[in-house]
C-alpha cells in the first residue's frame, strides 16, 4: 500500500494510504445547471527575482496553460481578481498584460472570461471621487476592449473616502452609466480585505446590503450578477432572495459553497444523509453561518478561488447535477468544502498560498513559487493539512505526483519521507 507523509504542528510525523485519483472525465457538452467561474492564479518564472516588494514576473505559458485546463473542465475563468495575487504582489502593468493575455486565450479556447476592474492603478492613497470614478472608468473601459466581462471589484480608495452611503450610490451609479455590458459587483469581506471595512456604508452586512441592492435597483439593466464574499451563507442567500431577475448570486464563500451551489436542487438529497453526517454538517454550517441549511431562495452560481484548486472535481460536480443526480453531486462536492477551509482559514488573504501549493502538486506548474514571496506565507504543518485533505476530497489528480513532490518538500525542509 502506498502511503503519504503528514506533519504535525508539533513536529510529529504520519502515514496515510494515497487514495486514487477520482478519475474524473472533462464534459462531452458545456455546462448547463450552473455558471461556475474559477479564480485563477499566476505562476512566476522560476529564475525570477519575485521577492517583496519586486514587480512580478509571470511565467505566461504555465499560467495561461493553467486556463487553458480550466476551460477543458467546462468551467469559466475569473481573472485578475485577489486570487491572481492583485493588491499582494501583482502590479498594475502586470494585471493589464495578465487581462489581455486571458481574454485572448478565451477567446482561443471559446471559453467564458470575466476579469476585475478597479481603481489599484492610481499610486496615491486617497483620492477624491471624481478620481475614483475616472479610474474605475478607465480601467472598465480597457476591460471591455478586450472583450472580457468586468467584475466590478470593491476599491480600497472608495472605502478610504466615502462617508456614506451617498458617496457609494454615486460612484457606482457613474461608473455603470460609462458601461457598454452588464458587469458584476464583488462585494469582498474584510476577512479577504482588512481595508473594505465599512464597504457600501456600513459594517453590519444587512445595512450594507440594502446600498448594494439599491445600486443595481437604480441602474436597470446595468448588472448582470453579484459575487458575494463574506464567507457568511446567511447574508448571501439573504441578498440572493432580493435580487430582480436576471441577476445572478455568484457565490465567493468559500467555507459554504457546497449548499450555496447545490441549493434547492440538492436539498432533499442533503436531508436523506445519515443522523451522523447529518450532525456534523450542521454543526460545521453554524458555525460560520446559523441559518445555511434551513434558508430557502433557489441556489447560487459559482466565482470561486476554490474552484481554482479543484477544478476536474468542480466540473465533476456540476455534470453530476446536469446528469439530475444531486446526491452524486453532494458525494463528489461534498468531501472538498473542509479542504477549502483549510486553504481559507485565518488569516484568509493567504488563503492563494494553498491555491499556487495545489496547483503545484498537480503538475500545473513546475516550481511553488509565487510572486512576491508569497510562498512562504503559509507553515508546513499548515500545508501538511491541505495534502491530506485533497487526498481523502480526491482532489489530486496525479497522486503519486503530488506524493513524489510532496515528499521531497518535506525533505528540504529536513524531515524525513
Amino acid at each position: 500500500m502506498t502511503t503519504i507523509r503528514l506533519l504535525a504542528a508539533d513536529g510529529a510525523t504520519s502515514d496515510v494510504p494515497l487514495a486514487d485519483s477520482g478519475a474524473y472525465t472533462r464534459p462531452s457538452a458545456p455546462l448547463r445547471s450552473r455558471v461556475a467561474y474559477a479564480a485563477a492564479h499566476v505562476v512566476p518564472k522560476t529564475h525570477a527575482d519575485n521577492t517583496p516588494g519586486q514587480p512580478a514576473d509571470i511565467d505566461w505559458d504555465a499560467t495561461l496553460a493553467f486556463r487553458r485546463n480550466v476551460y477543458s473542465w467546462g468551467l469559466g475563468v475569473a481573472d485578475a481578481m485577489d486570487t491572481a495575487q492583485r493588491n499582494m504582489g501583482l502590479d498594475a502593468a502586470a494585471t493589464r498584460e495578465l487581462i489581455a493575455r486571458s481574454a485572448a486565450v478565451a477567446r482561443e479556447e471559446g471559453g467564458s472570461v470575466v476579469v476585475g476592474v478597479n481603481t489599484d492603478h492610481v499610486d496615491e492613497e486617497r483620492i477624491p471621487l471624481t478620481q475614483v470614478i475616472d479610474a474605475y472608468v478607465e480601467q472598465l473601459h480597457f476591460v471591455e476592449e478586450q472583450g472580457a466581462g468586468p467584475v466590478l471589484m470593491a476599491s480600497r480608495h472608495l472605502a478610504r473616502v466615502a462617508e456614506s452611503r451617498t458617496d457609494y450610490l454615486r460612484v457606482y451609479a457613474a461608473v455603470l452609466q460609462q458601461a457598454t455590458t452588464p458587469v458584476v459587483l464583488h462585494w469582498l469581506g474584510t476577512a479577504f480585505d482588512p481595508q473594505l471595512e465599512g464597504y457600501f456604508g456600513s459594517s453590519p452586512w444587512r445595512e450594507a446590503s440594502t446600498t448594494l441592492l439599491r445600486i443595481i435597483d437604480e441602474n436597470p439593466g446595468k448588472v448582470a450578477g453579484v459575487k458575494m464574499s463574506l464567507l457568511n451563507a446567511e447574508s448571501e442567500i439573504a441578498v440572493r432572495e432580493q435580487l430582480p431577475d436576471g441577476v445572478r448570486m455568484f457565490t465567493g464563500d468559500d467555507f459554504n459553497y457546497v449548499d450555496l451551489i447545490g441549493g434547492d436542487t440538492t436539498r432533499s438529497s442533503s436531508e436523506e444523509r445519515s443522523d451522523e453526517t447529518k450532525r456534523g454538517a450542521l454543526a460545521a454550517d453554524r458555525a460560520s453561518s446559523p441559518s445555511a441549511l434551513s434558508t430557502t431562495g433557489g441556489h447560487s452560481d459559482a466565482l470561486l478561488g476554490a474552484f481554482a484548486a479543484i477544478t476536474p472535481v468542480a466540473s465533476a460536480a456540476i455534470q453530476a447535477l446536469d446528469a439530475g443526480d444531486p446526491a452524486r453531486y453532494l458525494q463528489i462536492l461534498g468531501p472538498t468544502e473542509d479542504l477549502s477551509r483549510q486553504v481559507f482559514a485565518a488569516p484568509t488573504f493567504y488563503y492563494k498560498t494553498g491555491v499556487a501549493f495545489l496547483a503545484w502538486l498537480n503538475g500545473h506548474q513546475p516550481a511553488f513559487q509565487m510572486v512576491g514571496g508569497l510562498h512562504s506565507a503559509r507553515s508546513l504543518p499548515h500545508l501538511s493539512r491541505i495534502v491530506e485533505l485533497a487526498n481523502a476530497a480526491l482532489a489530486l489528480e496525479d497522486p503519486e505526483l503530488a506524493r513524489e513532490r510532496w515528499h521531497g518538500m518535506l525533505r528540504l525542509n529536513g524531515v524525513g519521507a
